[in-house]
């Protein structure tokens, strides 16, 4: 999707939202401000239509009516920012979307009245384009009111110093929408050859690549990691992916470690085959990071990360691990597989071991599907996170607060 940033009325047809915080006071001032011109809107009307449809300003709240303007009749959507916070406003662009996507091709957010800050505008637009979203690209038929329509937002007063922090926004954006692309992406597309072949794009931002092949993992002693491999006829790949926008000044980088399953079988001790189709997310860690990484690069963010991806496929074939076989990792430690199922932390075992002995990093952070046992604990409204240093998990757990992808901590004591 579309997004511009405009200083007069667009020509032609669109719909209308204007973002109102929670409280806002109905009156004649407000029919009469800027963004209402020329609607021939009175106060009375307003009050109608909020009350007809409960709005108060509350944070993805809508309220409809059309008006008509130089001739052309438009939608007009009341949009709800509540506190105007980062979450309320992210609320409000996807509650936004969610109205128009399959109904109207461009859209005008207003801001002219309610005048709110580069900040808020950019998590509007930012929850707007999560949620409009879609992964149609395997379909062959889609009820034509079902079809994607949105294509622009406009935005229209947004003050002039918001073209910085939109453009770091729209970085992020874009790291996310690969991050969803490929977890999407069926097994048969996204395997570890093809994991790398859409990570090759990445150099055109300034990303360095190493590519390490079965044969090179294997001079390495990354026996746990090939173990998980074995069974499969799709090849295993570590992928890393270095970003460094301090030239130079950061010696040590950030690591982050994605577990890149690209479909988990279970192997010998094969999983139950009802939702087994799901287990091609089982490489959503290592999506997060390129992810993230691409989100780096876009924004030419001052800092240095290395981002490994360990990727495998988990098959039972003839030649696949048995349990209890024992298998030797990169950092000489012998495993005993007693499941097969367990496969993600020998792929992350041998992938941390790699990035320790290469970077030196002070400090490495891995993301994995680790276990269903997680949603069990803690659902699918946190994530939850280990650590064995506390001002890191402090910091980790204030950033997925601020970007409302909230973190758990777990216990990590001796017992455990």
């Amino acid at each position: 999707m579309q997004i511009e940033f405009i200083s007069a009325l667009p020509e032609g047809a669109y719909a209308i939202a204007i973002p109102l915080q929670k409280g806002v006071v109905i009156n004649k001032g407000l029919a009469e401000s800027e963004a209402f011109s020329g609607m021939g809107l009175d106060s009375a009307q307003l009050v109608a239509v909020c009350a007809a449809e409960k709005f108060d300003g509350d944070a993805g709240s809508l309220a409809q009516l059309y008006v008509t303007r130089d001739g052309r009749t438009y939608r007009l959507l009341l949009l709800g920012t509540g506190s105007g916070s980062v979450a309320d406003c992210e609320k409000a662009g996807a509650a936004l979307a969610a109205r128009l996507l399959t109904c109207e091709g461009h859209a005008l957010l207003d801001v002219r009245t309610t005048r709110l800050d580069d900040n808020a505008i950019c998590h509007i637009l930012a929850g707007a384009s999560l949620r409009a979203w879609r992964f149609d690209k395997y379909r062959t038929t889609i009820p034509e009111r079902q079809k994607a329509r949105l294509e622009t937002i406009s935005v229209l007063g947004a003050p002039a110093s918001i073209a910085h922090p939109w453009a770091e926004t729209a970085a992020v954006l874009e790291g996310v929408a690969l991050t969803r692309s490929l977890v999407t992406e069926p097994s048969n597309v996204i395997y570890p050859e093809s994991f790398v072949e859409r990570a090759q794009a990445l150099k055109a931002l300034g990303v360095e690549l190493t590519v390490l092949t079965r044969d090179d993992m294997s001079k390495l002693g990354m026996g746990a990691l090939l173990g998980v491999a074995q069974g499969s006829v799709r090849p295993p790949r570590l992928l890393v992916m270095r970003w460094d926008g301090t030239k130079g000044a950061q010696a040590k980088p950030v690591a982050l470690v994605g577990k890149g399953v690209t479909f988990d079988t279970g192997g010998i001790s094969l999983k139950a085959p009802t939702g087994m189709e799901d287990m091609k997310y089982d490489m959503a860690g290592a999506g997060a990071v390129i992810g993230t990484i691409k989100a780096l690069a876009g924004r030419k963010a001052k800092a240095h990360v290395v981002g490994v991806c360990g990727l495998v496929e988990n098959m039972p074939d003839g030649n696949a691990q048995r349990p209890g076989d024992v298998v030797t990792s990169m950092s000489g430690k012998t495993v005993e597989v007693i499941n097969t199922d367990a496969e993600g932390r020998l792929v992350l075992c041998d992938a941390m071991t790699w990035v320790q002995r290469t970077y030196q990093p002070e400090i490495m952070v891995d993301l994995a599907t680790l276990t269903g046992a997680m949603v069990v604990s803690l659902g699918h409204e946190y994530a939850g996170i280990f650590s064995n240093d506390d001002g890191l998990a402090a910091q980790l757990i204030e950033a997925g607060a601020r970007a409302g992808d909230p973190l758990w901590r777990m216990p990590l004591g001796a017992a455990y």
